[in-house]
């Protein structure tokens, strides 16, 4: 193995700290990235039923916003649950930007190994092949067998390259879909939270009293059908 990264020249350097970094990021993220750090069943339903009660505490969302992921965004709508719906909504959103941008942490980095891996790995050949062809033009074409070993070390680099950039790749789009997934989840808990909070909200308003207007507009038709029963006895009677 050391022979193998030996031949590949200085370029092999630069591609093993690539290499080191991608499998740091791949760890870090299956860590960072696992279900019961992001969305938690138990968070999820004492938000739900916090929202149904409507009786929210300072204690209470400070115990859910130091949870999961996901019940910090739900916090914080709680936290709004007297403002408006649409005031409501908006901090929840914004509370879940700040929530996407800590679950793509080091995705960009990540991304950019997978693309730089195979340009430096061609890098590396070029290089080899310029010293090949250096050698040829020194000492000629006599020797076939040192020009195929040039040619092979040359091509190393490329090998390495892409041994470093197809994993980087592939973990990259898989932790983006990750990322989408628990995106588009926290989007349905979140909607779910403002409609249950919503609709105690309205079921808590008294209900409206008929206005004066309403009542001296009955008060006086009541009236006249009693004098219209009354002068109609009357008529009767005589």
């Amino acid at each position: 193995m050391f022979e193998f990264f030996k031949a590949g020249g200085i370029v092999m350097w630069p591609l093993l700290l690539c290499s080191v970094i991608a499998m740091a990021i791949i760890i870090e993220r299956f860590w960072a990235l696992r279900p019961s750090k992001i969305i938690s069943a138990e968070d999820i339903d004492r938000a739900r039923k916090m929202a149904a009660s409507g009786k929210i505490t300072e204690p209470m969302l400070e115990a859910l916003n130091n949870s999961s992921i996901m019940s910090k965004v739900l916090a914080t709508g709680l936290a709004s649950s007297n403002a408006p719906r649409h005031i409501m909504k908006e901090n929840i959103e914004e509370a879940g930007r700040h929530a996407v941008h800590g679950m793509e942490r080091y995705l960009n980095a990540l991304g950019t190994i997978a693309t730089i891996a195979p340009l430096l790995g061609l890098l590396g050949t070029v290089l080899g092949m310029v010293d090949v062809f250096g050698s040829i033009n020194k000492a000629g074409l006599g020797n076939p067998a040192l020009l195929a070993g040039g040619i092979s070390e040359a091509l190393i680099t490329t090998v390495a390259g892409l041994i470093v950039a197809i994993p980087a790749l592939i973990f990259h789009r898989y932790f983006k879909g990750r990322v989408d997934n628990y995106v588009v989840r926290m989007e349905q808990e979140a909607l779910k939270l403002v409609e249950i909070t919503n609709n105690n909200r309205t079921n808590a308003l008294p209900p409206k009293s008929a206005s004066p207007s309403a009542t001296t507009s009955a008060a006086e038709s009541a009236l006249q059908v009693a004098r219209a029963n009354a002068a109609r006895l009357r008529g009767q009677e005589a």
